[in-house]
């Protein structure tokens, strides 16, 4: 095989996305085997079965309750017409923009003894503290409802997006025989819908498996808060290592099966593509298919947003505006930016030249590099640290030799260690919107013009990169949202003198008054509202190309 100067660019820049994923992995492994052989037998006895079983039930209670919350509106808003369907249909996915960690600490403020809604409770049936029961929102059934509903419209908009593919014909033909809608849904709808689901529902868990703030605060021993405390806590690197590398396995196994649920999956044919009919629903049917969607809206962000906005608004009246909240605020949006850059250009450069080379290694180098988001931000931070130290050393080396002196840890003790994980991270986002914005661009374009005598670097500039942008462009902004909200890494890898918005929201959390971070919370949600409109809009589509590219925009990360 000659080895063009094209195929040199593509190896070269696809083996070096590559290596960003496989690099802490490897490094995560040897940290696991070189440490002390008494280590593991310690954590297989005393923590991770505690960890593994509160792991599981949490995955077990998110997956089942974000299948219902997300499955049903979806099916009610694509094929029934009734009050209120036309704004539920992005008001839904906005939960979304509500971290997981801000809805803990939102919900544990609002549903504690203290909280408003039992204080409310206690004033109206005059009762005291202790006299009646009210459901623990620190426990693990409290952690299943919080995640689930911020995290349910991954379902929701996966599943909307195949519902919406689904050939009306299909539908109509089975209610000519007799059938009603309900039974339509449990033979037609659902089971074509079932690669989407399992896409969904595994983004939701992967989401959950990330979370440290979140698990924390509710009381719940997840594997990801293991890591942590294992590492900071109780000072052993070794052993933080042998727990994160027992839940890579966790983490393969939702991802096969998620593979599982899309196996033989087949999109229906462009010719035969036609949009539903919605149902005009009446009366009492109208109302309860109203209310069923309205519930995890008003409870994954209309409860939350008000919530967030009282506290701001009532703390700013108090004390005025906190100083230090704007050097967070900006220390947020440069490491973001900075970091959607370059995830862009590694995106980009990784993913355009499968437009002029087809090659199995190829796509072998991607589907590696898409891996970053399936693993968990405290493994990857866990597995990031020795390279980026072995880096430093080198660097040092240098310095002495040329210099007589070291320059100390410039990559592992800066901001450059957050982009570097950031990058490991998210690179996987902006890979699948390029994948999925080069299959729309017709490869007539690209035959043209190199009959006309155009390199590649010229179609690249002229053709590609201008029809590509709103693809990049909608990475840009879910890639930057990613960042500012992105709290186990940061806390992880942060320099001891930088905060960014979600880690001082995670002082104030750990200190008791999330109230004073709220403002911080209510930044963060704000921003995060732009990209889940964007997923809507993207979704929001009969046609079955664009049906097929949001679907590719929302599971890129995960099934690249």
């Amino acid at each position: 095989m000659i080895l063009t100067r094209d195929r040199l660019f593509s190896f070269t820049i696809a083996g070096g996305a590559a290596a960003l994923v496989a690099a802490p992995l490897v490094s995560l492994a040897r940290i696991a085997w070189i440490g002390d052989a008494e280590i593991w037998p310690h954590l297989a006895a005393n923590v991770l079965p505690v960890a593994i079983v509160q792991t599981s039930l949490l995955l077990a209670g998110v997956a089942i309750i974000t299948i219902i919350a997300g499955i049903f509106p979806a099916w009610l808003v694509t094929t029934f017409q009734f009050p209120g369907r036309d704004s539920l249909q992005w008001l839904l996915p906005l939960p979304l923009a509500i971290p997981t960690y801000i809805a803990a600490y939102i919900y544990a403020d609002m549903l504690e003894s203290a909280g408003p809604v039992q204080s409310t409770l206690r004033s109206a049936l005059g009762i005291q503290t202790g006299d009646y029961w009210f459901p623990a929102i620190r426990s693990l059934g409290g952690a299943v409802f919080v995640f689930s509903i911020v995290l349910y419209p991954y379902v929701y908009l996966a599943a909307r997006a195949l519902f919406q593919t689904q050939s009306g014909a299909l539908s109509e033909a089975a209610r000519t025989l007799g059938a009603r809608p309900w039974r339509v849904f449990r033979t037609i709808s659902l089971p074509l819908a079932r690669p989407a689901i399992a896409v969904g529902v595994a983004l939701a868990l992967l989401e959950t498996l990330n979370d440290i703030g979140a698990s924390e605060y509710l009381g719940v021993q997840t594997m990801t808060l293991s890591i942590f405390t294992t590492w900071l806590n109780r000072s052993s690197l070794p052993g933080a290592a042998q727990i994160a590398l027992a839940m890579l396995v966790l983490v393969a196994g939702l991802i096969a099966l998620e593979r599982y649920g899309r196996r033989k999956q087949i999109g229906p044919a462009a010719t035969h593509i036609r949009p539903i009919k919605r149902i005009a629903l009446h009366g009492k049917a109208a109302w309860s298919a109203a209310t069923a969607c309205w519930t995890p809206v008003l409870l994954g962000f209309v409860f939350p947003a008000a919530f967030l906005l009282r506290e701001a608004l009532s703390r700013a009246a108090r004390s005025g505006l906190n100083l230090e909240l704007l050097q967070h605020t900006f220390n947020t949006i440069a490491l973001a930016a900075v970091a959607t850059l370059v995830v862009l250009a590694i995106g980009a450069a990784a993913a355009l030249p499968l437009r002029a080379v087809r090659m199995k290694w190829l796509l072998a180098c991607l589907a590696v590099a898409s891996m970053g988001y399936a693993i968990p931000g405290t493994v990857l931070a866990l597995g990031l640290m020795s390279p980026l130290v072995a880096i430093d050393e080198a660097i040092n080396a240098l310095t002495i030799a040329f210099a007589g002196k070291q320059v100390g840890l410039i990559v592992a003790g800066s901001s450059a260690a957050l982009i570097v994980a950031y990058t490991v991270r998210f690179a996987s986002m902006s890979i699948g919107m390029v994948q999925a914005g080069l299959t729309s661009l017709p490869r007539e374009f690209d035959h043209a013009a190199r009959l006309s005598g155009a390199g590649s670097l010229k179609i690249l500039r002229d053709i590609h990169l201008p029809l590509l942008r709103p693809a990049l462009a909608a990475a840009a902004l879910l890639v930057f949202v990613d960042c500012l909200k992105e709290l186990p890494m940061t806390l992880l890898m942060r320099p001891l003198n930088l905060e960014t918005l979600s880690t001082s929201i995670y002082q104030y959390a750990t200190r008791g008054s999330f109230e004073e971070g709220a403002l911080a919370a209510l930044l963060i949600v704000a921003a995060g509202i732009f990209p889940v409109i964007l997923l809507v809009r993207l979704a929001d589509t009969t046609e079955q190309r664009q049906a097929a590219l949001s679907t590719a925009a929302l599971t890129g990360a995960a099934s690249a």
